[in-house]
């Protein structure tokens, strides 16, 4: 389980940092091709037939159907969707605080900071893809 967290989270760098770095005369799609085109290089160095098959699928769905404005349209809603969850967690928070239950505080607290750690993420997708 540890060694499969890492490995996402080594995954998830990686694609932040290429996105950081990315030519910025690349768009949206183009970006989005080659992620999963590095998805699928790596899945194939590791012999993940079937996680291959899926991405290649991914792959000639961007190739087919990607816009810039689909991206970001999604990527919108997306940190909508995000916003939501964080105004969900705070109002948690403000229950947990007003019953006074320290553990009930601590887990809606760390609830909170995974919330507002999804939406900051989506938030710098969206700034990259929106270039």
């Amino acid at each position: 389980m540890y060694k499969q967290n890492v490995k996402l989270i080594l995954i998830v760098l990686s694609c932040l940092i290429s996105f950081v770095y990315a030519d910025d005369f690349k768009k949206g799609c183009d970006i989005k091709a080659s992620e999963i085109q590095k998805q699928i290089d790596y899945a194939q160095a590791h012999g993940n037939a079937q996680k291959v098959t899926g991405l290649e699928k991914a792959l000639a769905e961007v190739k087919e159907n990607c816009s810039e404005q689909k991206i970001v349209t999604e990527l919108k809603r997306k940190i909508a969707d995000k916003q939501q969850k964080v105004a969900e967690r705070e109002a948690a928070l403000k229950q947990a605080q007003a019953k006074g239950k320290p553990n009930k505080i601590a887990k809606q607290q760390k609830k909170l900071v995974e919330a507002k750690q999804e939406l900051e993420k989506a938030q710098q997708e969206f700034a990259i893809y929106s270039k």
